[in-house]
């Protein structure tokens, strides 16, 4: 396994062809994705999501790569950036990106019923959560998102405010890189 950077981030730049995921096929497609060759991959300061910036065919975009589970990672494009990017599906596209630093880690998106869940648990929890990093935010949701049913997700919604509450500021034993669990996976292409 190649060593992971530990100085500077350094610009990344590769083609992948964008795809179109198999879950989308029967309905209007919303978004597409590309998985980033093994080599980008292994230069990336994680095996886990990994927030960063760049141009997707010289148009610029900020987006958080995700674990593909196999070591690798794979990027979620939005039809929005098709259309700024003037690209399609199918096409190779050219990318330069670079990995944020902490400090630019954007804020991720509170999943509607850990909202609630988290605006009704104790205080300690609220405190908690407005205490940690963007990263470690975006791991908490990602443990509660990965459960396959419904049960397991509320069951992690009510033990994240718990082990928040108690100052954990990290989900314990949670694989981010889904190399381990399988949580975590690429789509598959139609």
């Amino acid at each position: 396994m190649p060593k992971r950077p530990t100085s500077s981030p350094r610009a990344i730049t590769f083609s992948a062809p964008l795809l179109r995921p198999k879950s989308e096929a029967a309905a209007k497609p919303t978004w597409s994705f590309l998985t980033l060759p093994k080599q980008a991959s292994a230069t990336l300061p994680s095996r886990g999501p990994v927030s960063v910036r760049g141009t997707f065919n010289n148009t610029p975009f900020t987006a958080t790569l995700q674990p593909d589970g196999n070591g690798g990672h794979w990027l979620k494009v939005e039809n929005k950036l098709l259309k700024r990017s003037r690209t399609a599906r199918g096409d190779t596209i050219a990318l330069e990106i670079t990995p944020l630093t902490p400090a630019e880690e954007p804020e991720p998106k509170l999943p509607p019923d850990f909202r609630k869940a988290l605006n009704a648990a104790p205080k300690d929890a609220q405190i908690a959560w407005k205490e940690i990093t963007p990263v470690a935010r975006r791991d908490w949701i990602q443990f509660m998102t990965s459960a396959k049913r419904a049960e397991t997700r509320t069951l992690r919604i009510e033990k994240a405010c718990d082990m928040l509450a108690k100052g954990k500021r990290r989900p314990c034993c949670f694989d981010r890189s889904g190399m381990y669990d399988k949580s975590l996976s690429c789509p598959v292409p139609e």
